[in-house]
């Protein structure tokens, strides 16, 4: 491959990542498939790509569509909840987040319910929401026809929109109610902790079989407040915290020494904390691991 030709794939590289994340909810897949895309790129004959950007969306799009078959058989075995990679969003890996409706979009919130469509489904819906694709543009990286484009994109939204959480816009608040809840938990202080939390709160622990981890989300004010104290007690004493946005919502690192034991994702709704994904899954962590050991 020219320099020239490595040079523009890696104009476009950042974007496909993007796409890639989404549509797989694994950062070291997406990874994968954009260095797949990589070598399709550079052994296509160049004088039949008119527009490289959209034929590398196309082929990165079908790479996702063909893992994404292969990883839904493997997550219906997984053991305890399913959670997406956790990806440090605050350095632009995902692009800009500058509003709540774009950080909602990488949230491991949604990226959870778009497991419940199916990979075409996804696909359409990631590329109109998160990439403003037009039908027909999605139609022609799908080789669909546009109305069945839209009917998959009506289905898609129907399927999701059900359960979507609404982002709080206030960083600094949930700054100040993460860092009460650890204090609280570390404190023992089942009274504080409760004040903290929705009534509806889950917690949710991503494992995978590795390590321990609640094999169900746990739900409810007072047995998350029970949870994270006697995690605090049995497992967190010796870690360090280091705060991080995670997923486009505040979250924490735990570390043990300089290894990243695991990553807390903060959903906030109403004032209070409504949600807590944690991934302690040593698998899921490299990624992360290598984005906060950046300068």
């Amino acid at each position: 491959m020219s320099s020239a030709t490595a040079e523009e794939f890696e104009l476009h590289r950042p974007r496909l990542f993007g796409l890639a994340y989404r549509m797989l909810g694994s950062a070291e897949e997406a990874e994968d498939t954009v260095q797949d895309a990589y070598l399709r790129f550079s052994g296509a004959d160049r004088a039949g790509i008119e527009h490289p950007a959209a034929w590398l969306a196309k082929v990165v799009t079908n790479l996702c569509l063909n893992r994404l078959t292969s990883a839904r058989a493997r997550r219906e075995r997984y053991v305890g909840p399913w959670l997406p990679e956790p990806v440090v969003t605050s350095d632009g890996t995902l692009g800009p987040l500058e509003s709540a409706e774009q950080r909602e979009a990488v949230s491991m919130a949604m990226l959870v319910l778009l497991e419940r469509l199916t990979p075409t489904e996804r696909a359409v819906y990631v590329l109109r929401e998160a990439f403003g694709y037009g039908h027909r543009e999605i139609a022609g990286v799908l080789d669909v026809t546009e109305a069945n484009c839209r009917q998959l994109y009506r289905r898609a939204v129907r399927r999701v929109g059900e359960d979507r959480a609404r982002f709080e816009p206030a960083p600094e608040r949930q700054a100040e109610l993460v860092a009460s809840f650890l204090n609280a938990a570390r404190d023992g202080d089942l009274a504080g902790l409760e004040k903290l939390l929705t009534a509806d709160v889950t917690w949710s622990s991503d494992g995978g079989g590795k390590v321990s981890a609640a094999r169900r989300p746990v739900e409810g004010r007072e047995k998350v407040a029970r949870l994270a104290v006697g995690g605090a007690e049995r497992f967190a004493a010796g870690l360090r915290y280091t705060p991080a946005e995670v997923n486009g919502e505040y979250g924490l690192a735990a570390w043990a020494g300089d290894v990243l034991a695991g990553v807390v994702a903060f959903e906030v709704r109403d004032g209070l904390i409504a949600h807590l994904r944690v991934v302690v899954n040593p698998d899921k962590l490299d990624f992360v691991r290598r984005q906060l050991a950046r300068p």
